[in-house]
């Protein structure tokens, strides 16, 4: 069990890293997204343990990964400015 979070929590850290590199310019600040995809991926693994008990780690640690990447789509900001048009336009 402490190998499966500590395995969750790594792959955590690597999922924010591969993110905050690529699209760093649509992210904000890099210490909120690495704890973002900490947290997610121990929730993730959390909420998959629970709900399929024990002896289950590939699906934990994927669970892990799902809600991991879930947690840091939400931190994404778009492109471009958004162009709002007038009432009156």
């Amino acid at each position: 069990m402490i190998l499966e979070v500590f395995g969750s929590a790594v792959l955590g850290l690597i999922l924010a890293w591969t993110a905050a590199h690529r699209l760093a310019h649509r992210l904000p600040a890099r210490p909120l997204v690495f704890c973002t995809g900490v947290a997610g991926a121990l929730f993730g693994d959390f909420v998959t343990r629970t709900a399929l008990g024990p002896g289950t780690a590939l699906l934990s640690l994927l669970g892990a990964v799902v809600i991991s990447v879930a947690s840091l789509s939400l931190l994404l900001r778009p492109t471009g400015r958004l162009r709002r048009r007038s009432a009156t336009a």
